[in-house]
């Protein structure tokens, strides 16, 4: 019996640019069997790869804007199906009867990221370069975006490919190995197997270095300035940032909310949060704002707790440090040196690093910067970091974990073998060779709507 032919794809439509006004905005469709499409809305023969200045039409013929209609034909498109783009005027009004219009034709809204998503099931990205679509639009910095341009033209991919071919290559031998059972004792010897093994290690552990530094490049980390009222939050905040972003006085109180700036430094994102001053208030305002600064520390990845070099430690300031989270690290940063005649410096005492600064000057922020990148991890690895998600450094650990049971094997090749399988699709899941729907699902969903 002759299986029946694959149903065609349904077309969506969305539109592709931000919203608001702008001088061209973009209309995205997909499916297949465009050219009639493109037919009804322009009244003329679409060419293809052809950019042509054409008038879109409504259902009566009557112009709805004038622009430039693309036309895209499988499967030489970004989706792998027939893609049109209408660029027209970039009002919200005209958009949305272009959108209208599409829809009239038969077209349905895409859903978030379902155009990338097409393209990763017909073949035309892998899954790591379908996210780097999303990392690249997202990107809060040009060493983030150069990363995330690195992983869309497939960079990423190819390393995890080379790895997986080491891997087969290693698992015919032993896997060939186990049908002449009398071979296994000399197996790992002769076909020196543990060397093998242990470049793949080698491999593996330098892409995860790499896309630890590429998960900071896209995520960051959660900065959050803390201490009593008028020891400085905000002044160096000002010089972390280097503008005056906060205002600055000497009224105690003055920062009643917290105040989030994001800076660079080595091309890493950190979210600098200045908090209002810890103390004891009963100025209503201030106190919630006193609130909102214990809520900030909890979500903080590095805490800087700011302290006045020439004013002694109080019972209050003891107070307060007992009750920051003892799992986030923390660097005390003594501030205003420049009021006692002292020169910026670091010193470390039962692993708490302490750093004396002049945040009105500008003495020893370089010492924060340095700290910041250090706590970080940071190192320079030059144009080939890899912008990691999550979810790839957990495949890579989890690839890594199964190299290392097989090096525990010794010569129990089955066991051998299957620790090997494992690592393979560990990694696979990274490309989306190994790939459960419900992942695809909340990987696309995150993507905007149009790509």
């Amino acid at each position: 019996m002759q299986s029946p032919a694959p149903r065609p794809p349904d077309t969506i439509a969305a539109i592709a640019t931000a919203p608001g006004r702008g001088g061209i905005g973009v209309v995205r469709v997909s499916g297949s069997g465009l050219a009639d499409f493109a037919r009804s809305l322009c009244g003329r023969e679409p060419r293809a790869r052809t950019a042509v200045l054409t008038r879109f039409r409504d259902a009566d013929g009557a112009a709805i804007d004038e622009g430039i209609l693309l036309y895209f034909p499988a499967p030489a498109s970004f989706t792998g199906e027939d893609v049109i783009e209408l660029q027209g005027h970039g009002g919200p009004v005209v958009m949305q009867l272009l959108l209208e219009r599409c829809q009239a034709l038969g077209a349905r809204l895409a859903e978030p990221g379902e155009f990338t998503r097409r393209a990763f099931l017909n073949g035309k990205l892998d899954l790591a370069q379908a996210e780097s679509v999303a990392d690249l639009i997202e990107a809060s910095t040009a060493a983030a975006a150069r990363s995330a341009l690195r992983s869309l033209s497939g960079q990423f991919s190819e390393e995890i490919h080379r790895i997986v071919d080491a891997l087969i290559g290693l698992r015919m031998l032993v896997e060939a190995t186990l049908d002449f059972p009398e071979e296994e004792v000399e197996f790992l010897e002769r076909a020196r197997a543990m060397p093998r093994l242990a470049a793949i290690r080698a491999r593996i552990e330098g892409v995860l270095d790499r896309a630890r530094q590429g998960a900071l490049l896209r995520s960051g980390l959660n900065v959050v300035l803390v201490g009593a009222p008028n020891v400085g939050k905000s002044s160096l905040l000002n010089q972390l940032a280097g503008e005056e972003r906060a205002i600055v006085t000497d009224i105690a109180g003055t920062t009643r909310d917290a105040l989030r700036e994001t800076i660079q430094i080595e091309g890493i994102p950190l979210h600098i949060i200045d908090t209002a001053g810890l103390r004891d208030t009963a100025d209503t305002v201030e106190r919630i704002g006193i609130e909102r600064t214990w809520r900030e520390i909890g979500r903080a990845d590095v805490i800087l707790r700011l302290s006045d070099a020439s004013a002694a430690a109080g019972a209050a300031d003891e107070d307060f440090d007992t009750r920051l989270p003892a799992g986030v690290e923390r660097i005390d940063v003594v501030n205003k040196i420049d009021l006692c005649a002292r020169s910026p410096a670091r010193s470390e005492e039962g692993g708490r690093v302490r750093l004396h600064v002049s945040a009105r000057s500008g003495a020893g922020i370089d010492l924060v910067r340095a700290e910041l990148l250090r706590i970080a991890g940071w190192h320079a690895h030059g144009e080939d970091v890899i912008l990691a998600r999550e979810r790839h450094l957990h495949a890579l650990r989890a690839a890594l974990a199964h190299v290392d049971a097989a090096a525990a094997q010794g010569g129990a090749l089955e066991l051998f073998a299957e620790e090997l399988r494992l690592a393979q699709e560990s990694l696979g899941e990274i490309t989306g060779e190994f790939s459960a729907d419900d992942l695809l699902g909340v990987i696309f969903s995150r993507f905007c709507i149009g790509k």
